[in-house]
């Protein structure tokens, strides 16, 4: 997906670490004293004063079109580590178009560390009419790990670092969707969001043979620093082990943990859609998060036609992720972009996180290529100013194959006129073992609240014979509104829906997810 300009930044750091490191034998150790260097390097950071990147690049990259720069591919034959012992290859992003100031790139190895120089005889410029003498020592704009993922003879695309502080990564039998962020300041506030961005990374050569590879990377913004070290184990579900150290420079109004962009362009609950042949268009279809208690929740996404930002509190909250839950490619029906392929990310916290919430932004967009879905967890209090926030998770980037807890959940969410006026008609359809195995003769209960501002009409919970699941069917009607409300729809109030199964009125044991929806009439 495109990112828009302004959220793309990159910087270049000239400072050194000079370590003597064992050999290969030794890289567990090798690794820990680098993450001690790289720990003090941004907390050292943290106590001067921000510096803006300097914008070099000659004017032919820098102003560079997206197809242009596109068309600027790295050679595959020039891939670092090809024809060694390694599993994993490295391949290179020129700068142009949004990316216009180099990353510092170090390599990891037995014989120490050493920055890789940029060379124009890796890059294939294609139809670019550009002078390759003019771009010595020009740098890159990120980089990309390949591995064997899906066949042993060929490397494919395992994760990704380019642009800000974003990356995004891809497990066995999957296509590039959502994008996963560094760190997120002050999103969606008034005075405007704060974009850190990685601007040095080290990348561990593995042993031989091995099948995890490990990167660190150096934040920085006018707020804050950060040290990060991101282990990456590919598979079926590729899983990535985040620690962290944030150092603030300044106090910061909203601190967004574990950060994840998406697009929702329309689906099976939009209400207006496209002239369009696809049915559906999304990378992402839901948000679900795990609480403390148990609970699990899962809220459908939309496509809104003004912002809006979900706060859902979340003290230690167990996990979170934007999933694609819908991976069936007859409701897409799009051959190029395969979005039945596209990633869904899971954020299990290491330890506590303490009192917080989870945030959900919904951007509105007319197009499939903007970004315009966020989430991420916020804590509510950050530690004083001079103690760094220290974070730690597993992300697990993955297709949604069956119950994620044992309990039913969500498969479908849809949406249409009710009964009466003012009144909104919901379809849901539960699925899963806990559900389908009940007969459609036993008693269910659909536990459905409302909040202020509307009211229920009518609920009914039926057996789907198709999906052997349930569906339950509940109609909505807002409560009348003033001569202001209905000259300004943003005034109209916000009404909260949710509901969930169990066996009983009187059982306490929940038998699904409780999926819940914010409709404004």
């Amino acid at each position: 997906m495109l990112v828009a300009a302004f959220f793309i930044l990159s910087c270049f750091l000239s400072l050194k670490i000079h370590v003597a490191y064992g050999n290969a034998r030794s890289i567990d150790h090798q690794i820990k004293r680098l993450e001690e260097d790289v720990w003090k390097k941004a907390q050292d950071l943290s106590l001067s004063a921000y510096e803006e990147p300097t914008l070099n690049l000659p004017d032919p990259i820098a102003n560079l079109t997206y197809d242009q720069w596109r068309d600027i591919r790295f050679k595959p034959e020039q891939s670092l580590w090809r024809g060694s012992d390694s599993m994993f290859e490295l391949r290179f992003y020129h700068l142009g178009f949004l990316y216009k100031t180099p990353v510092k790139i170090n390599l990891v190895t037995s014989e120490g560390i050493e920055e890789f120089p940029f060379d124009v005889s890796l890059f294939d410029y294609g139809k670019n009419a550009l002078s390759p003498e003019n771009l010595n020592n020009l740098g890159f704009a990120g980089f990309r790990i390949h591995y064997p993922l899906n066949r042993d003879d060929y490397y494919d695309e395992l994760i990704s670092f380019l642009g800000a502080s974003y990356f995004r990564a891809l497990g066995k039998g999957q296509r590039y969707g959502l994008s996963a962020r560094g760190l997120a300041v002050d999103t969606a506030l008034p005075k405007g969001e704060e974009f850190p961005f990685f601007k040095e990374f080290w990348i561990v050569k593995p042993p031989k043979k091995s099948r995890n590879i490990t990167v660190f990377a150096l934040l920085d913004s006018p707020s804050l620093t950060g040290a990060y070290k991101f282990y990456i184990q590919p598979g079926e579900k590729t899983a990535v082990d985040v620690k962290a150290s944030i150092f603030r420079r300044k106090d910061v109004e909203k601190l967004g943990i574990a950060p994840m962009t998406s697009m929702f362009y329309y689906g099976e609950n939009s209400i207006s859609l496209p002239d369009d042949y696809r049915p559906e268009v999304h990378d992402s279809d839901g948000l679900l998060i795990a609480y403390e208690n148990g609970d699990w929740e899962w809220r459908p996404l939309r496509n809104l036609p003004r912002l809006d930002v979900t706060s859902l509190p979340a003290n230690n909250v167990a996990g979170f992720g934007l999933l694609q839950r819908d991976i069936d490619f007859d409701h897409y029906q799009d051959l190029e972009a395969r979005y039945d392929l596209r990633p869904s990310l899971w954020i299990a916290p290491r330890g506590s996180w303490g009192k917080g919430r989870v945030e959900l932004i919904e951007i509105p967009t007319n197009w499939e290529t903007t970004d315009n879905i966020v989430a991420f967890w916020v804590p509510e209090e950050l530690p004083p100013l001079g103690e760094p926030v220290d974070i730690s998770y597993r992300m697990s980037w993955h297709l949604p194959l069956g119950s994620p807890h044992g309990l039913g959940y969500v498969v479908a969410t849809r949406t249409g006129k009710g009964s009466g006026d003012n009144t909104r008609l919901f379809v849901v359809d539960f699925i899963g073992k806990a559900v389908e195995e009940i007969p459609a003769d036993t008693g269910l209960t659909a536990v459905v609240k409302v909040s202020d501002g509307g009211e229920l009409v009518e609920k009914v919970l039926t057996k789907n014979e198709v999906t052997g699941g349930w569906r339950l069917a509940i109609q909505v009607k807002a409560k009348t509104v003033g001569a202001i409300e209905q000259l300004q729809p943003d005034k109209r109030p916000k009404i909260e829906i949710q509901a969930f199964l169990k066996r009983g009125d009187n059982l306490p044991d929940l038998l699904t997810e409780k999926w819940s929806y914010l409709w404004q009439l």
